[in-house]
């Protein structure tokens, strides 16, 4: 029986969030303001929330190129390297995905077509830090599905363009790129300004007001996901480095003050020196304030009794990342089926997830991976059926089954759709259709 070593002070152990409880209704408001005044709506939140209210939230090429051309040339090295790395996977992702047509039956043809969603609006978050991953992830990922006009937005970070983040933008490939954050940025993406373009679709992390006003238009436009706090598990055996652990946990830990940081250990000498080395490695880490209260709050150690305890006791926690630092971690992709993205051995780690190795970062949070995997190039496509029927013969018998089908379920205007059919090619005799025609003489069949 797996036992702890280490709960969180919160009262709520993993996925919690500690937004303030009045979001929904904050959010409502802006929202409501925005579909009623548009652009000027948008102008005075930006203003209210930002301090920032330039002549057009929309930066033009001229000034796009401009604000690249002074950043430094490692900096779009790097920002090219990783988004070659998206690029590579992502269309991966889609070359797995196959259209077909098939011949059912002699004279029965379906078919299924992937189709890029129209238009897109990618949140690129700013505010603590500057997240210019989000924009290979999601723009990048768009256009890699075949979306046609792709818009990013990111807010402003203390009054200032973040140039790093709108050259990433750019180079991932996004038509426009508007200097727009919270919840103004995400509400003229789905309800369309007299400047902003309507979107089909929205993707993007962002913080709990993101968050809530993604919720509450779920449905109006697509989403991505139901995005909550960063999370991180990591199952390891007695061959596990401490060290590594530890610092691995805290590299999550410093999203924000409510991210669950987990370890599930088979050792539990292994467990107390990671617990030792947190509190060792914390005092000199520049984040260490907001990494020090997740752990304080919601970092957990568990001692689980053998490998298939401890990835059992993961798959209850559907974590948003799960790291193995075990002697054999490949063994986890046949042990676990609940998890947003897997990190396996002591090679790799969820920074490489979250920033360069070219899998997507937005994934499932808060239990989500039990239904859910994360972002990715099919989130964009909309993959859509077709019928034909070219055979009389096929459509004749498929109409006698349709009537049949229909009238168990008492669907007689289903059922008559069948008979017509039934009528015209294999000569069956439908009293409502000869009823109906006396009436057209002219229409006869």
């Amino acid at each position: 029986m797996a036992r702890h070593l280490k709960t969180g002070a919160s009262s709520t152990s993993s996925s919690a969030s500690n937004a303030p409880s009045n979001v929904p209704s904050i959010v409502t408001a802006v929202i409501d303001s925005i579909r009623k005044d548009g652009d000027s709506a948008v102008r005075s939140f930006s203003e209210k929330f930002d301090k920032w209210s330039p002549k057009s939230f929309k930066l033009s090429e001229s000034e796009i190129n401009q604000i690249i051309s002074k950043l430094p040339e490692q900096v779009i090295k790097d920002i090219k390297e990783v988004q070659h790395n998206v690029r590579t996977f992502a269309q991966a992702q889609k070359d797995s995905l196959k259209e077909f047509e098939l011949e059912i039956q002699p004279g029965v043809f379906l078919g299924q077509k992937n189709i890029p969603i129209n238009s897109v609006g990618c949140y690129i978050p700013g505010g603590r830090y500057p997240l210019l991953a989000s924009a290979h992830m999601t723009i990048l990922t768009a256009k890699v599905a075949g979306v046609p006009h792709v818009m990013g937005f990111t807010p402003p970070i203390n009054g200032s363009i973040p140039a790093a983040t709108v050259a990433a933008m750019s180079l991932a490939g996004a038509d426009s790129i508007y200097i727009l954050g919270g919840v103004q940025a995400v509400a003229a993406m789905a309800l369309g300004t007299e400047t902003i373009p309507k979107v089909d679709f929205i993707a993007g992390p962002g913080n709990a007001f993101v968050a809530e006003a993604k919720r509450q238009f779920f449905g109006a436009v697509g989403i991505d996901l139901f995005a909550g706090p960063t999370e991180v598990l990591i199952v390891a055996d007695e061959f596990a480095d401490p060290f590594t652990v530890a610092t691995d946990l805290l590299s999550q830990a410093e999203h924000g003050p409510d991210t669950p940081a987990v370890l599930i250990t088979t050792s539990e000498e292994l467990g107390r020196e990671t617990m030792r080395l947190v509190d060792v490695i914390l005092p000199d880490m520049p984040t260490g304030e907001l990494a020090s209260t997740s752990w304080r709050d919601y970092g957990e150690v568990w001692v689980a009794e053998d490998l298939d305890e401890a990835y059992k006791l993961a798959d209850t926690y559907a974590s948003e990342h799960v790291q193995i630092l075990t002697k054999n971690p490949r063994e986890a992709l046949t042990k676990m089926t609940n998890y947003g993205a897997l990190f396996l051995g002591e090679k790799t780690c969820v920074s490489y997830g979250d920033k360069v190795i070219g899998t997507n970062h937005v994934l499932p949070t808060r239990g989500a991976a039990r239904y859910t995997g994360g972002l990715w190039v099919g989130k964009y496509l909309k993959t859509c059926t077709y019928q034909e029927v070219r055979s009389e013969k096929a459509s004749g018998e498929l109409g006698r089954l349709c009537g049949r089908a229909a009238r168990v379920e008492k669907f007689e205007g289903h059922a008559r759709s069948g008979d017509l059919r039934a009528q015209q090619f294999l000569q069956d005799d439908h009293e409502w259709i000869n009823v109906a025609q006396k009436q057209r003489p002219e229409q006869r069949l």
